[in-house]
């Protein structure tokens, strides 16, 4: 019902009352959020916390590498460094717009790489409550974007963006975006379950300049059916340092070079 709603709202707007549409805004959104500089690395500090308030620290070093503009092909490559139970594990992205990505995450316990599978993308990432697909973001053209309303979340203006899957192939039925009209960065995500319950939240905490790009520095993604939340935050954040193409292949996933991880 509550999509139903939003879309009858949305048709019942005059036209030109926004000056982007839905589309456009989400695409300056995607580029500044994932696609600044021409490559990008931070030491990750991740902590997963309980209902109860139980903590776990995981820590990793993330590198990206952009393959031509904004919206295009991306690599990722994730080297972890804490706890034992993940010390070396590594985890890497192929991201290319429309179309399945590639995923490997090797296993150094069984000294394996494994392919994740494309119907996994919404599965938890190694524990959080961010999915795989979180990690380097959804394609713009998956979805399908529309503006609701304008509105201040806290000191900023922001658009409010509904996002609905075209395929099934997620586990929410549609998400509100409200993106700073500032710099275009989300503030906060909201993602509704099919049975119209908010299922996850995302909210951006932190927010400084690096190098001239406006970087969400920590973040944090609750899950409220659970009380789980999951806290994480960038240190040691810099682009353009010239990531090597050879960095993203498997031979590396099983052997992270240091001079790229430290």
């Amino acid at each position: 019902m509550m999509r139903y709603l939003i879309v009858l709202a949305v048709m019942l707007l005059p036209l030109n009352a926004f000056a982007f549409t839905g589309d456009e805004i989400m695409k300056k959104s995607q580029a500044v959020f994932l696609y600044p500089g021409k490559d990008f690395k931070a030491r990750v500090m991740m902590k997963l916390i309980s209902k109860a308030g139980q903590e776990r620290i995981r820590e990793m070093a993330m590198l990206r590498k952009n393959y031509g503009e904004a919206g295009g092909d991306q690599r990722y490559f994730i080297y972890f460094f804490q706890p034992a139970d993940v010390k070396d594990m590594t985890f890497m992205v192929y991201k290319y717009p429309a179309k399945d990505d590639d995923r490997w995450l090797f296993v150094p316990a069984i000294n394996m790489v494994r392919r994740i599978a494309a119907q996994d993308k919404s599965s938890s990432f190694v524990g959080s409550d961010f999915t795989y697909e979180d990690i380097s973001g959804r394609d713009i053209e998956d979805d399908a974007h529309a503006i609701i309303r304008e509105e201040k979340l806290g000191e900023r203006d922001c658009y409010v963006i509904t996002s609905a899957p075209k395929a099934g192939d997620v586990d929410y039925s549609h998400k509100l975006s409200w993106i700073d009209k500032a710099n275009f960065l989300p503030l906060k995500e909201e993602y509704y379950a099919k049975t119209g319950e908010i299922h996850r939240v995302f909210t951006a905490d932190e927010i400084k300049d690096v190098k001239g790009f406006p970087t969400v520095t920590k973040r944090t993604m609750k899950n409220l059916k659970t009380g789980h939340r999951t806290e994480v935050g960038f240190v040691k954040t810099d682009y353009d340092i010239g990531i090597e193409d050879s960095l993203f292949s498997e031979r590396y996933l099983k052997q992270a070079p240091r001079k790229w991880i430290e």
